[in-house]
C-alpha cells in the first residue's frame, strides 16, 4: 500500500533532499516548515510516518512529538543536529521511534524509514484469522488491530515501539526478557550493551500503565536479568 511521509524541518535544503530520495523509493511526501504546520497536517491528513527536526519555529520537535503522542499512533523519526545522549534520551522518552543525527546519509534515512514502516504496518498484511485480536492479562487488554492498550476498560495510547515491547511481554506473562532480547525484537537491530533505549521505553510504559510508576507492579524489573510482565494472578491481586 502507498505510504505517505511527513517531513517537518525548517531547512529547505534538507527537506528537498529527503523528499527526492523518498519519492524515488515510491513514497509520497508532505512538507511542513514548522511544528504548528506539521501538527495541522497530521490532524487533517493520513500520514504513515513523520520525520521531525528538533529545532523548529512555532512548536519545536519535542513539543510536536508530545502533542502527536496524545492523539495519534504513527512512527516518528527525529533528525537533528543535537547529538548528545541526553537529547536522544529525551526524544525517545517523548515517544520517538528512532533518532538520526545531522549530517546524515540520505540512503540511511530512507532505509530507516522503510524499516519503521515495515515494522509498524506489516501486521496489516496478515489475515486476521492468523492471530488472536487481543492479548489479555488481568485487567489489561492489548488490541492487536488498533495497537491500543486498555487498562480496566480505559484506553491507553501507545507508540509503535511501546506496542511491540508490551506485546512481547504480555504474550508471555511471567517470562523474563533481557534487554538484548527486547531491543532486538522491537528495533530489529543488534543490541549495544550500554544503550539506554530499552530503559527509556520501559520507563515510558510504566508512566502509562502503572498506578504508581516508581513502585511498579505490572512491568517488573528483575535485577541483573531484565524485565517481565506480571502473571495473571499478580495482576488480579494488585487490582483488588
Amino acid at each position: 500500500m502507498h505510504k505517505t511521509v511527513l517531513i517537518a524541518d525548517d531547512e529547505p535544503d534538507i527537506v528537498n533532499l529527503l523528499k527526492l530520495y523518498l519519492e524515488t523509493e515510491g513514497l509520497s511526501v508532505r512538507e511542513a516548515w514548522d511544528g504548528k504546520a506539521a501538527m495541522e497536517i497530521l490532524r487533517s491528513e493520513h500520514i504513515d510516518l513523520a520525520i521531525v527536526d528538533i529545532m523548529m519555529p512555532e512548536l519545536n520537535g519535542y513539543q510536536l512529538i508530545k502533542m502527536v503522542r496524545k492523539e495519534l499512533k504513527l512512527p516518528i523519526i527525529i533528525i537533528s543536529a543535537k547529538n548528545q545522549d541526553a537529547d536522544k534520551i529525551v526524544g525517545l522518552g517523548l515517544g520517538a521511534d528512532d533518532f538520526i543525527t545531522k549530517p546524515f546519509s540520505p540512503l540511511e534515512v530512507v532505509a530507516r524509514v522503510q524499516a519503521q514502516l515495515r515494522r509498524t504496518y506489516e501486521f496489516n498484511d496478515h489475515p486476521a484469522a492468523e492471530e488472536t485480536p487481543f492479548t489479555r492479562v488481568g485487567a489489561f487488554e492489548l488490541d492487536h488491530h488498533s495497537c491500543v492498550l486498555y487498562k480496566r476498560g480505559e484506553q491507553v495510547t501507545l507508540s509503535a515501539n511501546e506496542y511491540k515491547l508490551l506485546r512481547l511481554l504480555m504474550d508471555s506473562p511471567g517470562r523474563i526478557f533481557t534487554k538484548k532480547q527486547i531491543f532486538e525484537h522491537v528495533w530489529s537491530e543488534p543490541y549495544i550493551a550500554d544503550d539506554n533505549t530499552v530503559m527509556v521505553q520501559i520507563s515510558r510504559l510504566r508512566e502509562k500503565i502503572e498506578d504508581q510508576p516508581r513502585n511498579p507492579v505490572y512491568l517488573k524489573t528483575i535485577r541483573g536479568l531484565g524485565y517481565r510482565f506480571a502473571k495473571e494472578e499478580e495482576c488480579r491481586d494488585s487490582s483488588q
